[in-house]
């Protein structure tokens, strides 16, 4: 059956709130998540030919409530979360429809279910998968063809990282204010997180994932409707929005990597640039600044500038200066170093790079090597630029990149 792309944008968007509905309900977070799916699916079959509901996400909630009662009554070994959930759920509603949440706890639900996926008690990986699939909607098939494993193997990941939400203890309650600023940043870093996995894949045949960057955009674009005031949500969202618009220019039509340097601008996403523009200059005005609204305006000077040589380097540079002070790092560094070798000769950006060597986040990741040989290039220092393009093509996970870096060493030795 050809999904309507109408009823499966409405089931993704139903999705967090069916779920929090029920989690608030009857506890159980993994069977609760279960039940939404079996709905979502029954609704995809039954909603393009039967038509949709007056009231579908009622409709969700009820039959996704029915699946959970049926299954915890036909397993007598499962007494005790049985007796549990009846005990939490009045007579009426076990006989007939239940009753759905309160139109203002929409709001609440969905954040507190967006928190929860992104618990601490998980690592990144199992934050990013168990959002895809209870926030964002989408089916284990879905999430392990984006991630390119076999779909066994992402249903055993989505259901430790369910166990370990249940071992964790963790009430499905928002977290306390004293924590939430914390919280919101470890969501914020699932999504950024996805939203890179999406751009550059880390493994694979090739660069990109767009499917999960899109989903990265369209969860940001939903948390900011429930937090508009949030300037790094909006920032977050911004930064999205104007690295996507150069996709399309990212690639060859054989799949090749095309540097930033070397892109046609005109095919450039001037409608995403226009949107990530307005989002960062208002985030920025609002105050307080932080990391994401400041890489957002690093991408925003990237993507206004006609072509690379009218690119505002010395700004650029600044911007790296204020992101090391709000949240130092390598990457940081890293990317601080070409803008000081633009601004100041690629001999003063190598000896930025020179303290990343022993830095043991980076020493054996390809991005500080070929960063390096970029800048040897750019110096003059072609055999040693070389060297280092090999070396790097050789640790790069993504076959694209591998292909790239090594036809740049393979032009310096021609």
């Amino acid at each position: 059956m050809i999904p309507d792309r109408g009823v499966e944008d409405l089931l993704r968007e139903l999705a967090p709130q069916v779920l929090g509905a029920l989690v608030r309900r009857y506890g159980q977070f993994d069977t609760c998540e279960d039940a939404t799916q079996e709905a979502l699916v029954r609704a995809a079959m039954r909603w393009p030919s039967e038509g949709i509901p007056d009231n579908p996400r009622g409709w969700l909630v009820t039959v996704a409530s029915h699946r959970l009662l049926d299954e915890v009554r036909s397993d007598q070994s499962r007494r005790r979360r049985e007796d549990a959930i009846i005990a939490a759920t009045p007579q009426s509603e076990l006989l007939g429809r239940p009753a759905d949440a309160e139109p203002g706890a929409d709001r609440d639900d969905s954040l507190t279910l967006l928190f929860l996926c992104c618990h601490p008690a998980l690592s990144p990986p199992s934050q990013i998968t168990l959002t895809l699939r209870a926030v964002g909607g989408l089916t284990t098939a879905q999430i392990a063809a984006a991630f390119l494993v076999p779909e066994a193997t992402m249903a055993q990941r989505i259901s430790r990282a369910k166990q370990s939400i249940r071992a964790s203890g963790t009430t499905f309650t928002m977290p306390e204010a004293s924590e939430r600023a914390e919280r919101l940043r470890a969501v914020l870093h699932v999504l950024y997180l996805l939203f890179n996995e999406g751009y550059t894949a880390t493994n694979g045949p090739d660069l990109t994932a767009p499917q999960l960057s899109d989903e990265a955009i369209r969860l940001t674009t939903w948390l900011r409707r429930l937090l508009p005031d949030d300037g790094e949500v909006a920032g977050l969202l911004a930064l999205m929005l104007l690295t996507e618009a150069r996709r399309s220019a990212r690639t060859t039509p054989d799949g090749a990597l095309v540097p930033l340097a070397e892109q046609d601008r005109s095919t450039w996403d001037r409608a995403l640039i226009g949107n990530g523009v307005t989002l960062v200059t208002e985030a920025l005005a609002r105050g307080p600044v932080g990391p994401y609204q400041v890489q957002a305006a690093i991408a925003a000077v990237h993507d206004e500038a006609e072509h690379m040589d009218a690119t505002d380097w010395p700004q650029i540079l600044a911007l790296y200066d204020l992101l090391e002070q709000l949240a130092p790092g390598p990457m940081v560094t890293l990317n601080r170093a070409v803008a000081v070798a633009m601004v100041h000769g690629p001999s003063a950006g190598l000896l930025l790079l020179a303290a990343l060597e022993s830095d043991n986040r980076m020493v054996r990741h390809h991005r500080l090597l070929a960063t390096r040989a970029h800048l040897r290039e750019l110096a003059g220092e072609h055999t040693a630029a070389a060297a280092d393009y090999r070396e790097a093509a050789r640790r790069a996970t993504s076959l694209p990149e591998r292909r790239h870096l090594t036809a740049r060493a393979v032009r310096l030795t021609l």
